[in-house]
């Protein structure tokens, strides 16, 4: 298949099109620059020029494709609502010429979508379209589609890692640095799941070839592991101190990040691996945050 792939060399995407490459399809990657041109046809892949923003551009990409992966998000946290709903209107854009068709649109949402009740680890059958969290907009852009007659399947993330990024654990990585100590909030009992970088990418590839219509998968290898414990992670594997903050000092201290460190988000994905054959093997958060480079 020809498939059409945003975010294409971003940190998961970038892991996807080797994925896609070697399963024997072509890859025509979304970027912005000629620089990401240049690293998409070392890949080989073949670049389409534009941006979240170009929505005729994105329309016209999904138009020369077979099947659609939407793996772009703006990442600037400052800006979350308004990022959410511009997500909403690309997976718009993108569906507009799978209209009535088949070919498979794969787009992105997070796991914490999954809940349904606090305390509980989240779930493919789980659909709440009320959810406060702003990113509901992309899975109810999905819905549309889905009514429209769009093949649409809906990808869950984690926190997706390696040595490298860790997901929203990044950031608070960078947070530690910067004030030289790390903390969690409270208790420090907000769990989140997790997933390697690698599985994640197979998890896309299966869903492409083997996912069902209207379906969500939920990429999580560990279910959930504490902010407290991943905090005494980082100011181990970095000499830092490790504190305890409350809810007010965390917004000082984790900036745009502070909302997040007290959403306790564990996830299954025992339908997932069920349904599709994935079987996650990567290494686990703490394991790659411990073998992370000590300087920046």
């Amino acid at each position: 298949m020809q498939i059409f792939l945003t975010g294409a060399t971003g940190f998961i995407g970038s892991a996807v099109i080797p994925q896609l490459r070697a399963a024997g399809h072509q890859v025509l990657g979304l970027t912005r620059s000629e620089q990401g041109a240049d690293l998409l046809r070392a890949m080989g892949a073949e670049a389409h020029l534009g941006t979240l923003e170009d929505l005729d551009g994105l329309t016209r990409g999904a138009e020369r494709a077979d099947a659609v992966i939407h793996l772009a998000f703006d990442h600037d946290f400052s800006n979350y609502q308004a990022n959410c709903l511009k997500d909403a209107e690309a997976i718009a854009a993108l569906g507009k010429p799978l209209v009535g068709s088949d070919r498979p649109m794969l787009i992105t949402s997070a796991i914490g979508m999954g809940i349904a009740t606090p305390g509980e680890l989240a779930k493919e059958t789980v659909l709440d379209l009320q959810h406060g969290n702003p990113r509901i907009a992309s899975e109810k852009a999905g819905q549309d589609l889905l009514q429209a007659g769009v093949n649409v399947i809906t990808i869950r993330l984690s926190q997706i890692h390696d040595t490298r990024r860790q997901g929203l654990v990044s950031y608070l990585i960078d947070a530690a640095r910067a004030r030289n100590s790390t903390a969690y909030v409270g208790d420090g009992a907000a769990r989140w799941s997790t997933c390697h970088v690698s599985d994640a990418a197979l998890l896309y590839r299966l869903a492409l070839e083997k996912g069902e219509r209207g379906a969500r998968y939920h990429a999580v290898d560990e279910e959930g592991v504490s902010l407290r414990t991943i905090a005494g992670v980082i100011g181990e594997h970095f000499d830092l101190p490790v504190q305890s903050v409350t809810a007010e000092q965390a917004a000082d201290y984790l900036g745009a990040m502070a909302g997040f460190a007290t959403f306790d988000m564990p996830a299954s994905s025992v339908l997932t691996q069920a349904a599709l054959g994935w079987t996650p093997i990567g290494p686990g958060l703490l394991d790659d945050i411990r073998s992370m480079p000590r300087q920046a």
